[in-house]
């Protein structure tokens, strides 16, 4: 009987290892086909970018243009002030990203690693606010801003997105997941909790931080809302809104915005590139606790 058994566990496992790797399969078929789904429209602006305005809208689709265009990616830059643009963006960029990086893991680590009288009540206030839509407090911070005499300039976005409750929260889950035996331990051993936040805190939480570069950063550097209400002069405009100077009152460019359309991802697709590692460890381990 023993024998019996023994041989049909040991035929059983590979039938079992067939099945796995046939669903492996489909299932890398299926997110390869979801993968050039989400391409298409990326593909369809590389191809319009060296196109002429009027076969970017042709019907069918010309996938391959019949007469390539490189030129229209010199054009860009001498037709708008693209490059100020580029500097606005990237200032905004970095400037508002490291200081979210800064208030928010500093804010988490309050949050999660210190006991204070009403730390959750206030930590979930804090939060609720990711439920309140922006347009409902748009019109009393630009009267702020404006009060201020912070209009038209970019430090006026840059004071307006230093906080994120995202952010907090997202690092919050994160730092919850380290043991607070690490911190005890340390303030034992006569570390300040600047100490604790900068030699324990920081390092053990860098796919966290990563997570939250990335997601800032590609906010900020694609905003046009923000950036529509409170920048009125060319010299501080953004690639956005940069990009709206293509279309004219009776005609646009659409060649051209294309072109500058694949120019303006460039930061983003590099910024991706570069944590996608960190990233996706970041938000698969946020809100496991060990």
């Amino acid at each position: 009987m023993e024998n019996t058994l023994s041989k049909k566990n040991v035929q059983a496992k590979p039938k079992q290892k067939a099945k796995l790797s046939i669903g492996s399969v489909s299932l890398i078929l299926l997110l390869t086909f979801l993968a050039l789904v989400t391409l298409i429209p990326f593909l369809w602006m590389i191809s319009a970018s060296f196109k002429t305005n009027n076969d970017v809208f042709s019907v069918p689709i010309q996938w391959i243009p019949k007469s390539w265009h490189p030129e229209n990616y010199s054009v860009i830059w001498d037709r708008i002030p693209l490059l100020t643009f580029f500097k606005n963006t990237a200032f905004l960029s970095i400037i508002i990203t490291l200081i979210q990086l800064f208030t928010s893991s500093f804010a988490a680590y309050g949050f999660s690693k210190m006991h204070f009288k009403g730390r959750d009540l206030l930590f979930l206030t804090y939060i609720g606010t990711i439920a309140i839509p922006w347009q409902s407090y748009m019109i009393p911070q630009f009267i702020m801003m404006r009060q201020f005499g912070l209009t038209d300039t970019l430090w006026s976005l840059v004071l307006l997105q230093a906080f994120s409750a995202f952010g907090v929260f997202l690092l919050k889950q994160y730092y919850s997941s380290i043991p607070d035996s690490l911190c005890e331990s340390a303030r034992i051993d006569g570390l300040s909790e600047w100490g604790i936040y900068r030699k324990i805190i920081l390092p053990l939480t860098k796919p966290a931080l990563a997570s939250l570069t990335i997601i800032t950063f590609v906010n900020t550097w694609n905003d046009y809302m923000g950036p529509f209400i409170y920048l009125s002069s060319t010299e501080n405009k953004t690639i956005q809104l940069g990009l709206k100077m293509f279309v004219g009152l009776y005609d646009a460019e659409y060649a051209l915005i294309m072109a500058a359309s694949v120019v303006s991802i460039l930061p983003v697709a590099i910024v991706f590139l570069a944590m996608q590692k960190y990233f996706v460890e970041g938000i698969a381990t946020s809100g496991m606790k060990n």
